[in-house]
């Protein structure tokens, strides 16, 4: 918008009157646009949106007096590359045979803490373990100082910046305020991810302050460091969401040959005494435990790959990501974690996916290139994702070419 769009010019007043206006209007511009510029300014306009919601002016100066943005937050804010993943390569990388050896020795590890909290919240251990695993590595990401940043700032930086993240910026950093109010975690101790998602098992504020508990006792509610607190949190959300204490999540199945997939996926929820008469079963033959149970049919690859019936507890596990890819890889793991098979239905794969020993040396291998600069751990996330696309482009490579196709080139010396 230009300046003499934004004033409404009478042409009976004289030009000097005009010419003050101008001048006007461009001194309050230069100041909003210093204001906005402005850390100490912005935290000091703040302010009274913070008092209102019920924020101490201590826990306040302690929290901002000194606030910079964070440029990494600023980055990853104004420059989220999306990398499209087919939803069987997105288990590939997070239903892992790592992952499900680490989770089953937790499981053992934590046996009775996660009766206590099964028997308290009704919610299966399995899913709630696999949450864990699927939202920080069982909490290896909080020990990593190049994905954990201080909560406070990075809220207060999506809040200062503008644009569409503001208002969510502004909204959880009152939240989070209000919890170092309440002395459940210190300023230094309030970490999480760029976004503010916080603790094991990755709590924006505002939904630990309506679902979070202090399940050891000590008075505070301790997502960071208790894993107690985390994992009861975790069960206790999945509660108030609905969760249906005894069943899973939903049954793998075969169709027969000539069905419809599609047209199953846009039928509303029915029986699985329905979908059984019309021939959907499980692949394991046998019987669904509960035939009245209502189920949506799901075929993610159409009548090329696995598909599913779908329960109420599906739905649950979308409320933490509202993703299908998200709560599959949940339901599943959580079901590799007890012991079951993967996955018997086969995706329409164009090769095979990398062994957990063949993703670290593509690591390596991207690494010793300079395409990478991550930690060499076989978890092919943004970091490795975006070496592997960088390599594709420097290489004149299709953005199709998979990452066997890639290892082989780099064991090549290409």
């Amino acid at each position: 918008m230009t300046i003499m769009n934004s004033i409404t010019v009478n042409r009976g007043l004289p030009r000097i009157a005009i010419a003050v206006a101008l001048l006007a209007f461009v001194t309050s511009l230069s100041i909003s646009v210093a204001d906005a510029a402005s850390p100490s300014r912005w935290v000091k306009n703040f302010w009274p949106t913070a008092k209102a919601a019920g924020v101490s002016r201590k826990t306040y100066n302690a929290a901002l007096r000194k606030f910079t943005p964070d440029p990494e937050v600023l980055k990853k804010a104004s420059n989220q590359a999306e990398f499209k993943k087919e939803i069987w390569e997105y288990l590939d990388s997070t239903v892992t045979e790592r992952r499900i050896k680490q989770g089953r020795e937790l499981l053992a590890t934590h046996r009775s803490l996660l009766r206590r909290i099964e028997a308290r919240y009704g919610v299966d251990r399995h899913i709630v373990v696999a949450i864990w695993g699927m939202e920080t590595s069982y909490g290896a990401v909080l020990d990593n100082p190049n994905i954990v940043r201080g909560t406070i700032r990075s809220l207060a930086t999506l809040a200062y910046q503008g644009g569409k993240r503001a208002k969510f910026g502004r909204q959880q950093l009152i939240a989070a305020l209000k919890i170092l109010d309440r002395g459940d975690i210190s300023l230094a101790g309030m970490t999480g991810s760029w976004a503010g998602a916080m603790g094991h098992t990755q709590f924006i504020p505002t939904t630990y302050a309506a679902y979070a508990v202090d399940f050891d006792r000590d008075g505070r509610r301790n997502i960071w460091t208790s894993l107690d607190d985390a994992l009861a949190s975790t069960a206790s959300y999945l509660n108030k969401m609905g969760w249906q204490k005894g069943k899973t999540w939903g049954y793998e199945v075969v169709v027969p040959k000539r069905y419809n997939a599609r047209a199953a996926q846009k039928k509303s929820a029915r029986s699985l005494s329905r979908w059984r008469k019309a021939g959907v079963v499980r692949v394991s033959r046998r019987a669904y435990p509960r035939s009245s149970d209502k189920a949506t049919f799901y075929a993610p690859a159409g009548k090329n790959g696995p598909a599913f019936l779908l329960l109420k507890n599906f739905s649950v596990i979308k409320r933490y990501n509202n993703a299908n890819s998200y709560a599959l890889a949940v339901g599943h793991l959580a079901d590799r974690l007890r012991g079951s098979d993967a996955f018997q239905g086969k995706w329409p794969r164009s090769e095979e996916p990398l062994t957990d020993s063949e993703k670290t040396k593509l690591q390596e291998l991207l690494s010793a290139r300079g395409y990478y600069s991550g930690e060499i751990d076989g978890n092919i996330g943004s970091g490795s994702r975006a070496a592997i696309q960088a390599y594709q482009q420097a290489n004149g490579l299709s953005t199709k070419a998979g990452m066997q196709k890639i290892l082989q080139l780099l064991q090549a010396g290409k």
